[in-house]
């Protein structure tokens, strides 16, 4: 670690280790996890059944409120696409999970191509007819007018290189649409290193909006609006809370949640945000 980055906050990783990771703070307002896992050490903090978006799990009442609200979020994410591109087009999802975001896509004539790299979810994404490829690398250049990451850039081993790669897949007047959290964000600053999506060491970067901003000026894109998930703040603060406490505190999780969102609505800092960049 670079000895100028300094040390944000110290966390512990809540769902498989229990291992404590540093946050270091870079200049333009990067958080980096430090250590970062590398290769199968890394993919070894991805197996397990609470890691949900690698499953279709419907075994408690959470994961069935997670799996409800993910329905109304994926037509969400659909309008959103579609009002950025409306003649449709090539839709590439990297990160694609259990392929759902692609099959509503598909279902309303985008064509998609899909990356994922964990083996399981793509099996998942297999069953309903989604085939997902594991990486980007034989993909033809600026083959996507609309590229989407649904938090999958805070997983990303190499953050420069996928930068570049998005940059060699879009297509010139294409759209690039990431969400991440956002650490800056009320629930953020409340749970601190109990903070839910921090998740270390799965998120190897942490952004603020400065942060995004700016990575993505060198690439030469050009932010061109910024929007809220708010369903985010309400889950991650119940997994916060879980973490804290040990138990679903689901009415004092919904108040946190609430609180964020409505201090989102005056500071922005929601937490997590949408950000849509085009090639400039």
């Amino acid at each position: 670690m670079d000895s100028n980055h300094k040390l944000f906050i110290t966390v512990k990783d809540h769902s498989v280790s229990k291992r404590d990771f540093r946050l270091y703070q870079t200049d333009d307002g990067l958080l980096v996890t430090n250590p970062q896992p590398q290769g199968q050490e890394l993919a070894a903090y991805y197996e397990s059944d609470d890691y949900i978006s690698h499953t279709d799990g419907k075994r408690s009442l959470f994961e069935r409120i997670y799996q409800s609200v993910k329905k109304i979020a994926l037509q969400n994410k659909l309008r959103l696409i579609t009002k950025l591109h409306s003649s449709k087009g090539v839709l590439l999802d990297i990160g694609a999970g259990t392929g759902d975001f692609l099959k509503v896509a598909k279902d309303n004539e985008w064509e998609i191509i899909g990356v994922e790299p964990n083996t399981k979810a793509r099996s998942f994404a297999n069953q309903k007819g989604i085939i997902l490829q594991n990486d980007t690398a034989t993909l033809e250049s600026h083959c996507a007018d609309v590229i989407t990451m649904w938090h999958v850039l805070e997983h990303v081993p190499d953050l420069q290189l996928q930068l570049s790669e998005l940059k060699r897949l879009l297509k010139p007047e294409g759209t690039i649409v990431i969400a991440v959290p956002n650490y800056k964000s009320f629930d953020a600053e409340y749970y601190q290193n109990y903070w839910a999506a921090y998740d270390v060491p799965r998120h190897l970067w942490h952004f603020s909006k400065t942060a995004m901003r700016t990575i993505f000026e060198r690439e030469n894109f050009q932010l061109v609006q910024t929007l809220p998930m708010l369903f985010d703040a309400y889950y991650v603060s119940l997994l916060s809370e879980k973490y804290k406490t040990g138990k679903m505190n689901f009415i004092k999780a919904f108040l946190i949640g609430l609180k964020s969102n409505l201090k989102g609505r005056r500071t922005g800092e929601y937490s997590s945000l949408i950000y849509i960049f085009k090639n400039q």
